[in-house]
């Protein structure tokens, strides 16, 4: 279209004296937009800066410097129920939560009402031995020297979250409590984010350079305004992320009922009771004929030949 086109019906109101810009008019140009500059960190030991997936610039080897210019008062949470596979489409997790408190109300698959009593936060339930729900930050940051002060998103895995420091060099958390115990704060000083040397994997450290200049502290408070600054700390913004597809939900496996055998009471048989003479008893003596005499002998005669 045309920039002589007016979008109006009405051509009669005046035009303003310049461009109005409120936060609505930021969060919706943003959001419309959908602008995402990233620096990614590599396994090689290298940092890429990125616009909507493309590189830009040359690779970083090693370290860089940066302001932190905002960050999520607490640490994500972010749960896979498949494998990742490059060679497969891109889906949102199953499950997740910003706030590491309870799931977010877009995540189409709620492990748990809270986190704190979900099954896949539990040591043991991830495929390694550890959680299957995994720990994630993203902070939004501005490169030392850039004097434009552009936003880009930087994600902190897991491994680089936790653990102690040694001196002034620290793993995030660690390093966000050791700038707060010295009155300092992420946004108020230059840090230094490079790769462990000594770690067994990729594995990134954090530490303080110096204060920011009073030029790079009005850059961090116009920064701190822009919505980007904010929506570039969340998990899955699907304008963010650019992935909106989401993850094949299994439906549950239906509980077996227990099987009920159904009684059938079999009819009582009459039972007629058999009437068993009882034997008769044998006579006694004085019902016998009295053997004696001649008869007597033929017997005992008798039983001596059956003998022979």
């Amino acid at each position: 279209m045309s920039k002589d086109v007016s979008i109006f019906t009405s051509d009669t109101a005046l035009a303003p004296s310049g461009k109005r810009v409120t936060a609505l008019s930021q969060t919706l140009a943003t959001s419309r937009n959908s602008t995402t500059r990233r620096i990614q960190a590599n396994i090689n030991g290298t940092f890429k800066k990125s616009v909507n997936g493309d590189q830009i610039g040359e690779i970083i080897r090693g370290e860089f410097n940066a302001v932190i210019v905002n960050m999520l008062a607490n640490v994500s949470r972010i749960y896979y129920k498949d494998k990742f596979d490059p060679s497969k489409e891109a889906t949102l997790p199953n499950c997740w939560s910003n706030q590491g408190d309870k799931p977010e109300a877009a995540a189409s698959d709620p492990q748990s009402t809270t986190c704190s009593e979900c099954a896949m936060n539990i040591k043991g339930s991830g495929d390694t031995g550890g959680r299957a729900c995994r720990f994630q930050r993203r902070v939004s940051l501005m490169l030392e020297g850039d004097d434009s002060g552009t936003i880009y998103q930087f994600n902190i895995p897991a491994k680089s979250l936790f653990g102690k420091g040694v001196g002034n060099l620290h793993p995030f958390e660690s390093y966000v409590n050791f700038l707060v115990n010295n009155s300092l704060s992420p946004d108020s000083v230059v840090t230094t984010i490079a790769f462990n040397p000594n770690a067994e994997t990729m594995e990134l450290v954090f530490s303080p350079v110096r204060e920011v200049t009073d030029a790079e502290f009005d850059l961090v408070l116009k920064a701190q305004e822009n919505p980007e600054s904010k929506m570039y700390t969340q998990l899955t913004v699907g304008q963010v992320d650019k992935v909106e597809k989401k993850p094949a939900i299994q439906a549950p496996v239906a509980e077996a009922k227990p099987v009920v055998e159904e009684v059938v009471e079999e009819p009582i048989e009459e039972v007629v009771a058999e009437v068993v003479e009882e034997p008769k008893k044998r006579s006694t003596k004085k019902d016998e004929p009295e053997v004696v005499g001649a008869e007597m002998a033929s017997i005992i005669e008798n039983w001596g030949s059956d003998l022979d």
